[in-house]
């Protein structure tokens, strides 16, 4: 049974290997990372380092990787597909660099519908979406579509969404790279004080020493390890 009181995440040992034209390129190489509850995390490194590569594994998102991964105490290794995403679904958030939002729905609809697939009814996925958009300064944008909101807005609901089912580890993977540098602040503060303040964990992957400088811990990836 899963205890949410435990460290969030920890991988042990997690290595990933590809074959490109005969070459065997090792990407991650023997990475060990905690997270404990409410931490928020930043993951440093160039452009190629690993760090999306090191957020799919955590995020269950693809296989080949070498290692253990647990989640909230639950060794994600040991589960079949069903289970994974069960697991993914009620423990994990997720911000990529382009907010990959649904053009035809609107901001609370974006945001209602990972909790409709998650059980919550529709009244309880409302008001959770309209708590979450309003928080992050979008009260008057709830029934716009993405092609109406500006790229920090369609970010933001981006955010809202990854905290919709109140994950205990949200992962973002250069959650501000497609926004300049004044909105990118703005987000970025954004995102942090909702993190904070639902109490969820962040691995957030960047390579902005700046915006690093704010969360509570950094950890730089190098040369497929962790430093």
């Amino acid at each position: 049974m899963n205890d949410v009181n435990a460290t969030v995440v920890r991988i042990t040992g997690l290595t990933r290997s590809f074959e490109q034209g005969g070459v065997r390129i090792d990407v991650l190489r023997g990475v060990d990372l905690a997270i404990q509850p409410g931490e928020i995390v930043g993951l440093l490194g160039p452009s190629g380092s690993g760090k999306s590569t090191m957020l799919q594994a955590i995020g269950l998102l693809e296989g080949g990787f070498g290692g253990r991964i647990e989640i909230a105490g639950t060794d994600a290794s040991a589960l079949n597909g069903d289970d994974r995403t069960a697991l993914r679904r009620d423990h994990l958030g997720f911000v990529y660099q382009f907010h990959h939002l649904l053009p035809d729905f609107s901001a609370i609809e974006n945001v209602l519908l990972p909790q409709l697939i998650a059980g919550r009814t529709e009244a309880e996925g409302r008001a959770r979406a309209i708590e979450l958009l309003e928080a992050l300064g979008l009260g008057q944008r709830l029934d716009h579509r993405p092609s109406q909101l500006s790229g920090g807005e369609q970010q933001r609901v981006a955010v809202a969404r990854a905290l919709a089912n109140k994950p205990h580890l949200v992962l973002a993977d250069e959650p501000t790279g497609n926004l300049d540098e004044a909105t990118a602040d703005r987000v970025f503060d954004q995102f942090l004080k909702l993190v904070r303040g639902e109490g969820s964990a962040a691995l957030v992957a960047t390579h902005n020493e700046r915006l690093a400088s704010a969360m509570d811990r950094v950890v730089r990836l190098h040369e497929g390890k962790l430093a």
